[in-house]
């Protein structure tokens, strides 16, 4: 089983910055890629930002600029996302999805909970 622990949200004026992080534990062999995607409301969930375990990065069109997605493996392994140049339509929950590599050679993904990103105009 693995858990993760998002944290970082809250609520921001245009223009301001965020940094999300989501850090994930217990019983795997290595993690793979990490992301960060959000929904908001009415909405599908989209993907905001991925990294693979190599630190190749993708982003959604609309962050390219402002996002920076990074990761710490090792005993930490947690994701980050700072996000600057915050705008409206940037508001939503932000989960963080990782995908594992467990004991039975099979790759595994795990969600976090969601944190609530908000910036007001």
């Amino acid at each position: 089983q693995v858990q993760l622990v998002e944290s970082g949200g809250g609520l921001v004026q245009a223009g301001g910055s965020l940094r999300l992080s989501c850090a994930a534990s217990g019983r795997f062999l290595s993690i793979q890629d990490m992301g960060w995607y959000r929904q908001a409301p009415g909405k599908q969930r989209e993907l905001v930002a991925q990294i693979t375990r190599g630190e190749s990065t993708n982003y959604v069109e609309s962050v390219k600029g402002r996002f920076t997605i990074s990761r710490v493996n090792n005993a930490k392994n947690t994701v980050y996302l700072q996000m600057n140049s915050l705008k409206p339509e940037d508001t939503a929950v932000y989960y963080c999805k990782v995908v594992v590599l467990t004991s039975r050679a099979a790759l595994d993904d795990y969600w976090g909970q969601g944190t609530q990103v908000t910036v007001s105009s």
